[in-house]
């Protein structure tokens, strides 16, 4: 006699009524060649999301670290109500130390639109929420375009800023009129976007990754899917040719679609560097201040993505956190030997580290020691004036 089919059938149908409880209801059943939408982005989630906002607000009146750092941004003059901002047409940005045309301007104005939205997020006091209002629509009443050789560069580092303003004041504040809302973020869609979407593959890779950390930004607050997508997939693709670490081979990584490939060339990318550490950056023996862009830029990306359900910091962890450790380590003063950058380090790292050590010590508990000191050293940090601003407030130890 066969042997009763029963109790498989039953199996699956038990399965299947399981799955779909978990899910919430029956799947949707789609004709062939089509794909299901993918979910719709979380708001605010760039870089500071709601339930960490949530938890700014109940910690601030501790006494301890988030008072300190909000009592520092609120004191800041980027956090007075009298602040003026200074809009111009087109800024025009040259390279080096060549001062350029509202260059400075975009970009402090863009950190104290971010500023106040803050304030406004923390204390609910409309007179912030209205000044990040008034910033952002005198910058999109006029501004049409970005020249000159640093053009890149500077929509990234303003752009990243506008974004995480607009986000904040969009999704807690219903005072900014919606065709003022939309007139700004059609400045991000048209002004900044083409700007930091442009390919930069043998530039220094601070450039790439504060490029790829605005257009993540701008690309949640726009609900633009596929912008969102192109820069994970820039994120992936630099990432692992900044950060260097042994599994890599003899040594880094070419920058991804450029035109340097061999010993030599990546040695002169490298500035000069022959041999390379675990979690050694490409700008290292350059100076630590470029290395510190490039690590805030990539927590960025990665904290917005996993606000929005993608775990880019496990992709990355092992180079991040060595890097983390090592750069550290030079800032706070250890002497590296002579086989790194000739014995010689520039120790201009500025408030840089908060978000990726929130994310691989408070979320997931990896002792990272030498990244913790110059923390304490550092807090509460404040602005590097260019596209990093107040993340021991929103970030250290945040339980959100």
């Amino acid at each position: 006699m066969a042997p009763s089919r029963f109790p498989r059938r039953l199996a699956v149908l038990l399965l299947a009524l399981l799955t779909v409880v978990a899910a919430g209801g029956p799947a949707e059943t789609l004709p062939r060649g089509q794909h299901r939408a993918a979910a719709p982005f979380r708001h605010p989630g760039v870089l500071v999301s709601g339930p960490q906002l949530r938890a700014v607000r109940s910690r601030v009146n501790d006494g301890d670290r988030p008072f300190r750092a909000f009592r520092a941004m609120r004191r800041s003059r980027y956090g007075r109500l009298s602040y003026v901002p200074h809009p111009v047409p087109v800024v025009e940005c040259p390279p080096d130390t060549n001062p350029g045309v509202g260059c400075t301007d975009e970009r402090e104005d863009a950190i104290a639109a971010y500023t106040h939205a803050l304030i406004w997020a923390v204390t609910r006091d409309r007179a912030h929420a209205e000044k990040a209002v008034q910033i952002m629509d005198a910058w999109s009443a006029g501004l049409t375009d970005h020249t000159e050789g640093n053009a890149p560069l500077q929509a990234a580092w303003a752009g990243s800023s506008w974004a995480r303003a607009a986000e904040l004041v969009r999704s807690t504040y219903g005072g900014w009129p919606r065709a003022d809302a939309r007139r700004f973020g059609r400045l991000l869609r048209e002004v900044y976007l083409p700007e930091v979407t442009g390919a930069v593959p043998d530039y220094n890779g601070n450039w790439d990754l504060a490029m790829t950390d605005a257009a993540t930004g701008i690309a949640v607050f726009l609900d633009d899917r596929p912008a969102y997508d192109a820069a994970l997939r820039r994120f992936r693709a630099r990432v692992p040719a900044y950060f260097y670490v042994r599994a890599d081979g003899p040594r880094p990584k070419p920058p991804p679609g450029g035109r340097i490939d061999t010993a030599k060339e990546i040695t002169t990318y490298w500035f000069g560097q022959r041999t390379y550490p675990e979690g050694l950056a490409q700008e290292a023996c350059r100076n630590l201040m470029h290395v510190g862009y490039a690590l805030a830029a990539t927590a960025h990306i990665a904290e917005t993505a996993w606000h929005q359900g993608t775990d880019l910091y496990a992709e990355v962890q092992p180079r991040i956190t060595a890097a983390l450790e090592l750069h550290a380590r030079y800032q706070l003063g250890e002497r590296p030997p002579a086989s790194l950058c000739g014995g010689r380090v520039e120790r201009t790292m500025g408030p840089d580290l908060e978000v990726a050590y929130h994310h691989y010590h408070d979320r997931l508990g990896v002792d990272l020691p030498q990244t913790a000191k110059l923390l304490a050293r550092q807090r509460p940090a404040g602005t590097d004036d260019l596209f990093v601003a107040w993340e021991t407030l929103t970030h250290a130890a945040n339980p959100g």
